[in-house]
C-alpha cells in the first residue's frame, strides 16, 4: 500500500451516527447545508489593516467586535443600528462592509458607497453609482471607483465625475469585463495599479465571434437573446490589454505579440507602477510567454520566461510580487508536473525555486511585510487536503496549519498572525489564530448541526485507477440503519472532470447534504475521482488530453468493479447521475456501457465537443481539424443505438455554458434511433438550476432515480 492510500486509511474514519430522531428532508438536503445546518465560525473576519487585530460579526450579523491577535477577549466595534443612524441607510446586516484603513469601514447601500468612521461614528457619501452600473472594482485606496455600462468602462473620481475610458459604439468590443469564458484563472477584468494612478483592463473584440440564440419566454411573444459563443475550431475573440493614465486621460493598448487571437492572462502590475506582466498564451494553448510590458507606452519590454508543452500549458495565478519596495516576483509553474513556487527577478533571471513539492501549490495568500516569506495554499501529500504554507526566500518551507483538513488561512499584514478556519471528516468547523512562532490558539469549536437527525455514514477509501497504478479516491454514503446482511441499490454521482473534486477532508467528506438524504431512502451513495481531476498533479489531470471520456470511463469502471466486490451491493440496481461534465459522462456511460447501470440522469450534458466553448474545449480537445478521430470517439451522438437502461435528460433553456443544442442534437439521434428516453427542461435556468427551483431538480432527479431502479 503506497503512502496515499494509507494516508486515507488513516485520516478517514467513518462519521459516527448519533442519537437521531428525526428525519432529514429533500428541501432541507438541497437548501439547508449552508443555512441550517451550518457550522458556527467567525462569520465576517477580516485583519483591521496595518494592525494585529481583528474583526467579526455577532449578534445574527448585526453587530462588529474585534478582538487582538490570540486574545478571544472581543470589544464591540460598531452595530448596524450606529451606522444606519449615521448615513441614514437601512443595512439589515454586515455583509459586504469592508475595513478601507484602520478607522474607517467602507459600506454600500443602492448604488451608494460611505466611508463610516469608527472613532466618531460619523460617516460621508464617498460614491454613488447609476442602478445600471455593473462590475464596480474600488482602486487600493478605495476612492475611485470603476464600473462598466454595457460594453465600455468608465470610473467615478473623487469628485464623484464620471470618467470615460472606452467610448466603443461597436458592442461587440467589451472592455473592462472577464474575457476567456473564465478560463485561466480570470474573473474579472478590472485591474487599478498598486498606487491607483492607471487603470488596466481587458478588451475583447468578438465581432467574428458567431452568435448563439437563446429564447427567453418572459415576453409576449418570446424574445430572441444573441450571445456570443465562441465553438471549437471556430472564430474566437481578440484581446487587448488597455492601460489608461489617469494623469495624462490616455489610453495605451497592448495587442498579443503571435496571432491576434491568442490569450492574454494573468494580468499583473509591478509595485512601482512602470510596468504590467502578462501571460500570453497561444490559441493551441502549449506556448506560454510571460511577457513585461511598459505601463506608460504600452512597448513591450521583454520575454521573462517561455513555457511549452504537447498537451497544454494552463497559467492561473498571476505573478505576485511580496514586497512593495522590489518587483522581484514569485511564479507558480506546472513545468516540473506539479504547481511550484520560483523566484524571479523582473529582468527575467531565475533567483530560486523556492519549493520543489509532488503535490499542487494552489495559489498565493500573502507575504510578510518585509517581502522574505510567502504564504500559499496546498493540498499536501494526502491531495484531499487544502494547507496553509510558508516558504522563504532560501527555500525553506514550513506547514502553518498543523490538523489534516480543508483550510481557509488568512495572513495579517505582516505574517506576526495567521487565522485558520479549517473542517476535516470528524469536525464541523474550527477556528484558531497562530502567532509568529506558529502556536495556536482556539477561537471557536462548532460542535455538529446533525445531532437530533437520522444521518449516515460517510467513508472515504482509495482504489486503484484502469492503468493498474494510480490511487483515485473513493467516497461511499450508508444509510444510518445500515445492515451489512442486506443487498442496497447504488446511486453513483459523478462529475470525473477537470478543475474539480468530489471528495476532500472536509465535514461530509465533500458531499452535498442531499446525498445524505438519498442514503436514508435505502441508498448507497458512491463517487469517485478519476484521473483528469483536479489536486493531483499535470500527468493525473493531462491523462485525458484529446480522448475525453476514456480514461475517465475507465476509472468509473473500475469503481463499479469495487462496488460489485462489496457484499451488501445490489449489482443488478446501480443508477448514475451528473452534471455538465459530469452530465456527459453520465451519457457516455449509459451509451459506451449500456449493460452497468439501470437508470441514468444527466444534467446540461456536452453530448459533442464540437458544440463547446474555444478556451476550455481546445485545450483538452484541440480542434476538429487537428484531432477529428477523438471528436468521434467523445461523441455521445454516435452510441445512441446501445442504450438500454432508463435515461433522463435535463436542461436549463438558457443555458449559457453547455448550450441547449447538445441535449437537442442527443434527442434528435435518439427520435432517429428509436429508443425512447425522458427529457425534462428548466425554462429561463442557465447551466444550473439554483434557488429554489433547485428543489424540484433534485426531487426530479431522485424520483426517477428511486421510481426506475427497483
Amino acid at each position: 500500500m503506497n503512502k496515499i492510500s494509507i494516508l486515507a486509511l488513516c485520516c478517514f474514519i467513518t462519521i459516527t451516527s448519533f442519537s437521531q430522531t428525526k428525519k432529514l428532508t429533500l428541501e432541507q438536503g438541497v437548501l439547508e447545508q449552508n443555512r441550517q445546518f451550518r457550522a458556527d465560525k467567525l462569520i465576517g473576519f477580516q485583519w483591521i489593516p496595518n494592525t494585529t487585530s481583528y474583526t467579526y460579526y455577532t449578534n445574527n450579523y448585526t453587530k462588529m467586535v474585534a478582538a487582538s491577535g490570540i486574545d478571544s477577549k472581543t470589544t464591540e466595534i460598531v452595530t448596524l443600528a450606529d451606522i444606519n443612524t449615521a448615513l441614514g441607510t437601512k443595512l439589515k446586516n454586515f455583509f459586504g462592509i469592508q475595513w478601507i484603513d484602520s478607522n474607517a469601514l467602507l459600506v454600500s447601500e443602492n448604488g451608494k458607497y460611505y466611508a463610516y468612521l469608527t472613532t466618531s461614528k460619523k460617516g460621508t457619501l464617498m460614491q454613488e453609482k447609476k442602478a445600471t452600473c455593473k462590475n464596480p472594482t474600488f482602486d487600493t485606496k478605495k476612492r475611485n471607483l470603476a464600473f462598466t455600462e454595457n460594453n465600455n468602462l468608465y470610473f467615478y473620481n473623487v469628485d464623484n465625475e464620471i470618467i470615460t475610458v472606452t467610448n466603443e459604439s461597436n458592442e461587440a468590443i467589451v472592455s473592462g469585463q472577464f474575457f476567456a469564458r473564465s478560463e485561466f484563472g480570470i474573473s474579472n477584468g478590472i485591474f487599478w495599479s498598486p498606487k491607483s494612478n492607471f487603470l488596466a483592463f481587458y478588451q475583447k473584440d468578438q465581432t467574428e465571434v458567431a452568435d448563439y440564440p437563446l429564447l427567453d419566454i418572459n415576453e409576449t411573444p418570446g424574445k430572441l437573446v444573441n450571445i456570443k459563443y465562441p465553438m471549437i475550431g471556430q472564430k474566437s475573440e481578440k484581446p487587448r490589454v488597455g492601460i489608461y493614465n489617469l494623469a495624462s486621460k490616455k489610453t495605451v493598448f497592448i495587442s498579443p505579440k503571435g496571432n491576434s487571437d491568442d490569450y492574454l492572462t494573468n494580468l499583473s502590475w509591478t509595485p512601482d507602477e512602470k510596468q504590467v506582466l502578462i501571460a500570453e498564451l497561444n490559441r493551441g494553448q502549449n506556448d506560454m510567454s510571460l511577457n513585461v510590458y511598459d505601463a506608460q507606452t504600452g512597448n513591450f519590454v521583454r520575454t521573462i520566461l517561455n513555457e511549452k508543452n504537447d498537451k497544454w500549458v494552463e497559467p492561473e495565478v498571476p505573478a505576485f510580487f511580496p514586497s512593495t519596495t522590489s518587483n522581484n516576483f514569485v511564479w507558480i509553474s506546472e513545468k516540473d508536473g506539479f504547481n511550484n513556487l520560483h523566484y524571479y527577478t523582473i529582468e527575467g533571471k531565475l533567483i530560486k525555486q523556492l519549493t520543489q513539492n509532488k503535490f499542487p501549490s494552489r495559489d498565493i495568500i500573502g507575504s510578510n511585510a518585509a517581502g522574505t516569506e510567502i504564504y500559499f495554499k496546498s493540498t499536501g501529500e494526502n491531495t484531499t487536503n487544502m494547507l496553509a504554507y510558508k516558504v522563504d526566500l532560501n527555500g525553506k518551507q514550513t506547514l502553518i496549519t498543523k490538523e489534516q483538513g480543508v483550510h481557509t488561512c488568512i495572513p495579517n499584514f505582516d505574517g506576526s498572525y495567521f487565522f485558520d478556519e479549517y473542517s476535516n471528516h470528524s469536525t464541523p468547523s474550527k477556528s484558531l489564530m497562530y502567532n509568529k512562532n506558529l502556536k495556536a490558539t482556539t477561537l471557536l469549536e462548532s460542535s455538529t448541526k446533525f445531532t437530533d437527525y437520522q444521518m449516515g455514514t460517510s467513508e472515504v477509501k482509495t482504489i486503484k485507477s484502469a492503468d493498474g497504478s494510480t490511487d483515485l479516491y473513493t467516497r461511499l454514503i450508508k444509510p444510518s440503519n445500515f445492515d451489512p446482511t442486506k443487498k442496497y441499490p447504488v446511486f453513483v454521482y459523478v462529475y470525473g472532470g477537470p478543475h474539480a473534486q468530489m471528495i476532500t477532508n472536509s465535514y461530509l467528506d465533500g458531499a452535498n447534504l442531499w446525498m445524505y438524504w438519498m442514503a436514508e431512502q435505502g441508498y448507497l451513495v458512491f463517487t469517485l475521482d478519476n484521473r483528469g481531476s483536479d489536486n493531483r498533479g499535470f500527468a493525473f489531470e493531462s491523462a485525458i488530453h484529446g480522448r475525453l471520456g476514456v480514461n475517465e470511463i475507465d476509472d468509473q469502471m473500475e469503481g463499479v468493479d469495487y462496488l460489485k466486490s462489496l457484499p451488501y451491493v445490489d449489482a443488478n440496481r446501480l443508477a448514475i447521475h451528473g452534471w455538465s461534465f459530469g452530465g456527459f459522462m453520465t451519457t457516455s456511460i449509459m451509451l459506451r456501457k449500456p449493460d452497468v447501470f439501470k437508470v441514468g440522469v444527466a444534467g446540461g450534458p456536452v453530448t459533442d465537443w464540437k458544440y463547446y466553448e474555444v478556451m476550455y474545449g481546445e485545450r483538452y480537445m484541440d480542434t476538429p481539424a487537428e484531432n477529428q478521430k477523438g471528436f468521434d470517439e467523445a461523441s455521445t451522438l454516435n452510441y445512441v443505438k446501445n442504450l438500454k437502461g432508463k435515461l433522463l435528460l435535463i436542461h436549463g433553456t438558457s443555458d449559457d455554458t453547455v448550450v441547449m443544442q447538445n441535449n437537442l442534437a442527443l434527442l434528435k439521434k435518439f427520435i432517429e434511433a428509436e429508443k425512447q428516453v425522458d427529457f425534462f427542461a428548466y425554462p429561463m435556468h442557465e447551466h444550473n438550476v439554483t434557488g429554489k427551483d433547485r428543489v424540484h431538480l433534485m426531487t426530479k432527479v431522485l424520483n426517477y432515480v428511486i421510481e426506475n431502479n427497483k
